[in-house]
C-alpha cells in the first residue's frame, strides 16, 4: 500500500490538526502492515502452501446468462406485444373460485378431474392455469380487453421427460364487439410464424374445454422434421401446443359482461413446451436441474 500520498495530504490539514492526523496515520499503517505481516508468515507456515502453484493461471469466472426459459417468455412476450396484448399477472396460490367455479367448473363437474389439482385447503389450490388471471382482470375492466397472463402453474403430475409438478404457461384473452374464432386462428398462426419460421402451418381439431366453446386443440407442424415425421412428432408430422376456443358466455355472466354484445377468445400455450420446440430439448427435467453444462448452451 502507497502510503506517501497520505502523509503528503497532511500539509493540507489545518496547522493545529496537523500533529493529531499524523499520529493517527501512522498508527493505522502500523496496524495494517503488521495485520499484513502477521497473514503472510501464517500463509507461508501453512501446509498447504506446499501444494500451491503459483504460477498457474488464474481461473475465468463464469459469466451469467439469462435461463432458457426466460429467454423464450421474454421472446413470446415480445411477439404479443407487437400484437396489441397488455401482459398481466396473477397469484399463483388461488380460490377455488377463480380456478374453477367462475371458469364455468362448479364443484363437482368432471372437468375438473382433468386438473391434478394440488389443494392446500379445500377452498384454496395452487393453480393449475393461469386462465384465474383472466377472471380477475374482466371483474376489474369492461372491454376491449386484450391481455396474455404468463406465469407458473401447478399440478399432480409425477416428473418424467415430458410432465413436471410445475411448469410454466401463457394464456391470452381478447373480448370485444364481433370477435370470432377467424381472429383467435389469426393470431395464433401469426404467434407460430414469428417464433419458428413463416413455413410453420397451424391445425386446428375440436375439442372440450369448460370455459370455452367452441373449443379446439392447436397443433404446429414438427420443427424438426417439418411434417416429414420423426421421433419428436412420433411420425405424425405435428406437435400438439395447447388449447384455444371462444370463451363460453356463462364465464362472461360470472364478471357481468353482456354476452349479447361482445364474443371473444382464450388460448393457452407451455412456454417450457414451446422452448423444448425451439431449442430441440427433449427432457423438461433439464430445466429445473441447474446443471451448468445444460444451462451454458444457451
Amino acid at each position: 500500500m502507497g502510503w506517501d500520498p497520505l502523509f503528503q495530504d497532511l500539509k493540507n490539514a489545518a496547522e493545529h490538526e496537523r500533529p493529531k492526523l499524523g499520529k493517527q496515520l501512522n498508527e493505522l499503517k502500523n496496524l495494517v502492515s503488521n495485520a499484513l505481516e502477521t497473514a503472510q508468515t501464517q500463509w507461508r507456515s501453512d501446509a498447504v502452501h506446499d501444494q500451491l502453484d503459483l504460477s498457474l493461471p488464474g481461473r475465468k469466472p463464469y459469466l451469467g446468462r439469462r435461463h432458457p426459459l426466460t429467454k423464450i417468455l421474454d421472446e413470446i412476450k415480445s411477439i404479443f406485444v407487437s400484437m396489441g396484448f397488455v401482459i398481466e399477472d396473477g397469484p399463483e396460490i388461488e380460490s377455488d373460485y377463480y380456478n374453477f367455479e367462475a371458469l364455468n367448473m362448479p364443484r363437482n363437474h368432471p372437468a375438473r378431474d382433468m386438473q391434478d389439482t394440488l389443494y392446500i385447503s379445500e377452498d384454496i389450490v395452487l393453480r393449475t392455469h393461469t386462465s384465474p388471471v383472466q377472471v380477475r382482470v374482466m371483474e376489474n375492466r369492461k372491454p376491449p380487453v386484450r391481455i396474455i397472463a404468463p406465469g407458473r402453474v401447478y399440478r399432480r403430475d409425477t416428473p418424467d421427460a415430458s410432465h413436471s409438478p410445475f411448469f410454466h404457461q401463457v394464456e391470452g384473452l381478447v373480448v370485444d364487439e364481433g370477435i370470432n374464432f377467424g381472429d383467435l386462428k389469426g393470431v395464433i398462426t401469426a404467434f407460430a410464424h414469428k417464433m419458428f419460421g413463416s413455413d410453420i402451418r397451424v391445425r386446428f381439431r375440436p375439442s372440450f374445454f369448460p370455459f370455452t366453446e367452441p373449443s379446439a386443440e392447436y397443433d404446429f407442424i414438427c420443427v424438426f422434421c417439418r411434417g416429414k415425421g420423426c421421433r419428436v412428432c412420433k411420425n405424425t408430422g405435428w406437435v400438439e401446443i395447447s388449447g384455444a376456443g371462444m370463451v363460453d358466455p356463462n364465464v362472461f355472466d360470472y364478471v357481468n359482461y353482456d354476452s349479447e354484445k361482445y364474443t371473444g377468445y382464450a388460448f393457452g400455450m407451455g412456454i417450457d413446451r414451446i422452448a423444448m420446440l425451439k431449442y430441440g430439448i427433449h427432457d423438461i427435467r433439464l430445466f429445473f436441474e441447474n446443471d451448468v453444462r445444460f444451462l451454458e448452451q444457451f
